[in-house]
Formats: structure tokens, C-alpha cells, sequence
């Protein structure tokens, strides 16, 4: 009975060794991507420490790291909800209970879709445009500030951000976000990230993308039309907002190949430049 006892209490999954597989995900989430399984191997390095606590022979642990490098990838932010979540189902069946690995291996391919949509909207659409629109009048003015703070600040709460997630997912486990994403409020919460996304993405366009024609007609009379004038009546900054619409029209048709799209621009804006349109 005294070493069943040591046995259950080393077996058991304390808070510390949940954030350390926070950090190991974390921290190569983005970095050990496989052509074949994408993220599936920082996902399988960051359950390897939970898992050798859990299951102690070689043919349990062989086949836990074995349903963990199938394919996996999601937002690597947001999808610390799912690990939270792997955790606990794997605590559960090492203490006996009817969990399969199919089911853990469903549960993980099953949120990884919506989890990535919810992170890719909350953290690359609204938070990474909030802190760069921030901080980028700083540095075009010289400040070192503008360059440093987000780099600073953007760790700070993307790590705050899986903490509570990683936690929580594991606490409430998998029927907490199974119920969540069914609810109303997901939708709203994506929606307003979206929203605030676009705003953000709109008021850099207008504040760092300049461009303007010095197109002037000049009349017999005396009289001259100004071109910029013009356009400027119409709506204000619409050449800028042409240029971005005309990329992004370009990369929703064509795909993200931003060499291409830099090297035109550069050689749109030589010609244009030359002729004395732009």
C-alpha cells in the first residue's frame, strides 16, 4: 500500500509540470513545423515530460508519443487550450478510465480547426496590428521605444494568454470548449477581432501607405486642374486605397507571393515615377 501510494502521488500532474509543457509548445510552436506533420512534433516534445510521468512502461509511453505525432496544427497562442485539454484526457486514462486513443486524438484534430480560426483573428488580426499601430509612430519619429516594446509587450501577453488558457483548458477540461464554441459567444468574440482587425489594418493603410500623382493640366487660359485635387474631392487617400485593394485582390487570387508583389510595386512605382504620374 505505502509504494501504490508513492506511486499515485509521483503520477499525479501538478501545476508546474503543466506550464512547463506551456512552454515547450511555446516556444516551438512556430519553429518546428514538419512538411509532413506540421506542429504534430513540438505538440508530441511538449506532452513527452507529462506522459513519462503518467505512464511508466515502455509500451504505454511508446504509444502515447506514437497518437501524438499524427498531424497537428493550429494557432500556437490559442491552441495552448488544447494541450490544457490532451492532459487531462491523458491523466484520465492512465488512472483507468474508457478513454481511447481515438478520442484523444478526435478531441485534438477537432479543435485544432476553430482554435486556429479563433487565434489567427484574435492574435494576428487585432492584437499584432493594436501593438504595431501603437508603437510604429514612435519609431518613425526615431524613438528606440517603437521598436523595442513591442517585442517586449507581444511575448508578454501571448505568454500570459496560453498560461490561462493552457490552465484552464486542463482544469475545465474538454466539455468547457466543446460548449463554448457552440455558444453565441465565440461568434462575437471572433466577429469583434475581426472587426477591430480591420480598423487597425484600414488606419495603417491610410497613415503609412502614401501615394499621390503631380498630374497638373494648365489651360491657355491660365487655369490649371490638379489632378490630386481631384481625387482628393472624390475620397481622400484613394490612391493608397487602390494600391492596397489592388494586392489584396492579388493575394486572394494568386496566393501570398510577396516577392512578386514586391519586386511589381518597385518597378510599377520606377515607371510611374518616371513618366511623372506618380
Amino acid at each position: 500500500m505505502g509504494n501504490n501510494k508513492i506511486e499515485n502521488s509521483t503520477n499525479k500532474i501538478t501545476k508546474k509540470d503543466v506550464t512547463k509543457s506551456m512552454w515547450i509548445y511555446y516556444a516551438g510552436a512556430e519553429l518546428s513545423n514538419s512538411y509532413e506533420r506540421l506542429q504534430s512534433l513540438v505538440f508530441c516534445a511538449s506532452m513527452t515530460p507529462i506522459l513519462k510521468k503518467l505512464y511508466k512502461t515502455d509500451e504505454e509511453l511508446s504509444a502515447a508519443l506514437k497518437r501524438h505525432l499524427v498531424f497537428f496544427n493550429t494557432e500556437g497562442i490559442i491552441g495552448a487550450v488544447i494541450q490544457g485539454i490532451t492532459i487531462s484526457m491523458e491523466e484520465q486514462k492512465a488512472k483507468g478510465e474508457d478513454i481511447t486513443d481515438d478520442a484523444i486524438t478526435g478531441i485534438k484534430t477537432g479543435l485544432m480547426g476553430p482554435l486556429a480560426g479563433i487565434g489567427d483573428a484574435i492574435i494576428w488580426a487585432a492584437l499584432m496590428p493594436i501593438l504595431i499601430s501603437i508603437f510604429l509612430p514612435f519609431a518613425s519619429n526615431g524613438s528606440a521605444m517603437g521598436g523595442i516594446m513591442p517585442l517586449i509587450l507581444y511575448p508578454l501577453i501571448t505568454i500570459l494568454i496560453s498560461y490561462y488558457l493552457i490552465h484552464n483548458g486542463y482544469t475545465l477540461g474538454k466539455k468547457s470548449v466543446v460548449s463554448m464554441l457552440h455558444g453565441g459567444k465565440m461568434k462575437q468574440i471572433i466577429f469583434t477581432a475581426n472587426v477591430i482587425g480591420l480598423i487597425m489594418m484600414g488606419a495603417l493603410s491610410a497613415s503609412y501607405v502614401t501615394i499621390s500623382t503631380p498630374l497638373v493640366f494648365q489651360f491657355t487660359s491660365g487655369t490649371q486642374i490638379v489632378i490630386q485635387d481631384i481625387l482628393d474631392s472624390v475620397v481622400i487617400g484613394i490612391l493608397p486605397l487602390t494600391a492596397v485593394f489592388v494586392i489584396y485582390t492579388y493575394l486572394k487570387k494568386k496566393g501570398p507571393n510577396y516577392n512578386r508583389i514586391l519586386l511589381s510595386v518597385v518597378v510599377f512605382s520606377i515607371i510611374c515615377s518616371l513618366l511623372g504620374i506618380l
